[in-house]
């Protein structure tokens, strides 16, 4: 080794040492929240202000919250109540829209507090659950005169659940 040649050769050996080390793995972040939120689950009577009794056919709805940019839409429920899924919804796809930046309320199918192989819980405590399995960007459009959907893509961060617990009337 020459005079001439022996900083280049440290600068490489330097180099060299540096690369060797392991780079240090970053702290792992919280995952972002996701782009879709259920906000709220609803159980309603018809007669508003009534409790629901043990045989009660009741409405359910949810509000939808879009953080997203796009439209979101094509969104598939899994719905249990007192621990059961009902099983209307294991081949439903709702395609109400929900716009970006805002919270829509999107109505359930009715069903009842208790019924043959469900019935009410004892303690009088309807525990009702919702989740948002899977939901779909869409672009929506106007080709002259027609709304035109168009799918852009599946939601990540899905599934999302809320719940309610409803207090039944007694019977009687």
């Amino acid at each position: 080794m020459t005079p001439r040649t022996a900083p280049a050769v440290a600068a490489l050996l330097t180099l060299l040492a540096a690369s060797a080390t392991p780079a240090q793995e970053p702290e792992p972040a919280d995952p972002p929240a996701p782009l879709l939120a259920l906000e709220s689950v609803t159980v309603e009577t018809p007669v508003a202000g009534q409790a629901p009794g043990p045989e009660s056919l009741v409405r359910l709805k949810v509000a939808i919250a879009n953080r997203g940019e796009e439209i979101a839409s094509a969104l598939v429920f899994t719905v249990t109540v007192a621990g059961q899924e009902l099983p209307v919804y294991r081949n439903q796809v709702f395609l109400k829209a929900v716009p970006p930046g805002a919270t829509t309320e999107l109505q359930l199918y009715n069903f009842w507090t208790g019924e043959t192989g469900r019935p009410a819980p004892a303690d009088g405590k309807l525990t009702v659950e919702v989740a948002l399995r899977e939901a779909r960007w869409m672009s929506v459009t106007d080709e002259e005169g027609v709304e035109v959907w168009k799918p852009l893509g599946e939601v990540a961060g899905l599934p999302v659940t809320a719940s309610t617990v409803v207090a039944l009337k007694k019977s009687g």
